[in-house]
């Protein structure tokens, strides 16, 4: 869904409104229909959530994967199911494993922004836009996918629908309505979207039932949940179990709660380092508050937890700026550290090419490919993600730590280590070159790369890195 201009303006009177229903409704267990409808929990107080006896157990093609978001619509002239299919070995070639597709259901025409509407504007859970093809051609889609072992996840609208959605006629209990009986929109922003009303436990069954219309008719590998932090996570934790039932999942929450993981979900966007390394570019922030940042996310999340990293998305790109607007000559730096640091790295459409343009989000648009040589650049960051097990997701890679240098005010040096795998990446934060040296017990010959030569790495060797330069060794 559309971000506005940070996370904190994301938490509307909606949210505050369902967080005053999660601490005073007490927790029922639904006995199951005689309909097979899936048991569904009512909102409980997030404190009172009884700790798991194990950790939610990742589908293993997930441990190495990287992600590529699609936006259908802008990626291609044609913005079809058929175009993106023909673009499959270019995105494999990448090094992803896992495809995102933004929303690729009918978009709703009453209230519609733009010419063209938001993909997060659903009309009907179980039929695919036409502007993108039919049904045979996103099932062609999904299977060319998986014949080249890549995964298709889509996004999942569960908040809030079209004003013109099809279950309106039948079901307007369904949808929240303010005092006077008037359905509302989540937030004044969002006028072209209508809520749902997650007290309604018949319409959370519907939910889940749309969910599983995609997995037993389309054999998609999983979702990721628009604004997942704006919907119970007592729903989140029924559909993964009664979505696993069908096929086993790997779920993407649109949040950054460490209770979504849990029970529900693999990963989640790791916004906060997104944002900080653009306060560093600009010189709101030091060096330091990247450390700070890792020792948060060691004391919140568990090993478990996958972490998405990311320079851009959607979001990112329409409301708040390209990759050139928000990192400059920068980014090469910012991807080496984000992509290295922990977590699954994400691509958005475009990105892999230097995209300078902001998408339009409501119309038909496509990217500039303004530097076409950053592909390889990103390939060789995303194939290092794929066969280095230091780097993998989760318990599968390697924990992460920062190596002090003499020039800690300008680099960030951090080593990751998984048993005999390791990787260490250094970059220049600054706007000028600068040489240091390392602080390190042991001495290490490890691979660069970037310019396939090996390095020696101690605390007696002198290393310059240029204006905002980068360097990664593995073994």
């Amino acid at each position: 869904m559309i971000l506005l201009s940070s996370v904190s303006r994301l938490l509307t009177k909606k949210i505050i409104m369902k967080n005053i229903l999660t601490f005073t409704l007490i927790s029922l267990l639904l006995v199951a229909c005689s309909n097979n409808q899936p048991q569904l929990v009512e909102s409980t107080n997030q404190e009172n959530i009884a700790p798991v006896s194990q950790e939610l157990k990742h589908v293993e093609w997930s441990k190495n994967a990287t992600i590529y978001e699609a936006n259908i619509r802008q990626m291609t002239p044609e913005g079809t199911f058929k175009a993106l299919e023909a673009k499959l070995s270019e995105i494999k070639d990448l090094g992803i494993e896992i495809i995102w597709l933004m929303p690729i259901q009918p978009i709703g025409e009453l209230n519609r922004k733009g010419g063209l509407g938001s993909y997060y504007s659903v009309m009907d859970y179980t039929a695919v836009n036409p502007e993108f093809g039919s049904m045979d051609d996103f099932k062609s889609l999904v299977n060319k996918a998986h014949e080249m072992d890549m995964k298709i996840l889509i996004d999942w609208v569960a908040n809030h629908t079209s004003w013109d959605n099809v279950w309106i006629a039948d079901h307007p209990d369904w949808f929240t309505k303010d005092e006077n009986g008037n359905f509302i929109a989540p937030n004044p922003d969002w006028s072209d979207v209508m809520d749902l009303n997650y007290d309604n436990m018949e319409m959370q069954a519907a939910m889940i039932d749309a969910m599983k219309f995609w997995v037993t008719e389309t054999d998609i590998d999983g979702f990721r949940c628009d604004v997942a932090y704006m919907v119970p996570v007592e729903f989140w934790n029924e559909m993964r179990i009664e979505l696993d039932a069908v096929k086993p999942m790997f779920i993407l929450a649109e949040a950054e709660q460490d209770d979504h993981h849990i029970k529900a979900f693999d990963m989640s966007y790791a916004w906060e380092l997104m944002h900080l390394m653009k306060h560093v570019v600009d010189g709101d922030s030091t060096l330091h508050s990247i450390e700070k940042y890792m020792t948060r996310e060691k004391n919140k999340f568990s090993r478990n937890d996958y972490r998405m990293q990311l320079l851009t998305s959607h979001d990112e790109n329409s409301w708040n700026g390209t990759v050139e607007e928000r990192y400059g000559s920068a980014e090469k730096a910012i991807a080496t550290l984000v992509y290295t640091i922990n977590g699954m790295p994400l691509i958005y459409s475009g990105q892999e090419y230097g995209n300078d343009k902001r998408l339009e989000f409501f119309e038909k648009d496509n990217p500039n490919f303004a530097n076409p040589e950053i592909f390889d650049f990103y390939k060789t960051l995303m194939h290092l993600n794929k066969i280095n097990s230091a780097l993998w997701n989760g318990n599968y890679g390697g924990d992460y730590n920062r190596i002090k240098t003499t020039a800690d005010e300008q680099v960030f040096a951090l080593k990751r280590q998984k048993d005999e795998s390791v990787v260490v990446s250094m970059v220049n934060l600054s706007d000028k070159a600068v040489t240091f040296k390392i602080q390190m017990d042991e001495a290490l010959i490890l691979a660069d790369v970037f310019i396939s030569k090996e390095t020696m790495l101690n605390s007696d060797i002198e290393y310059t890195l240029p204006a905002y330069g980068y360097m990664v060794l593995e073994k």
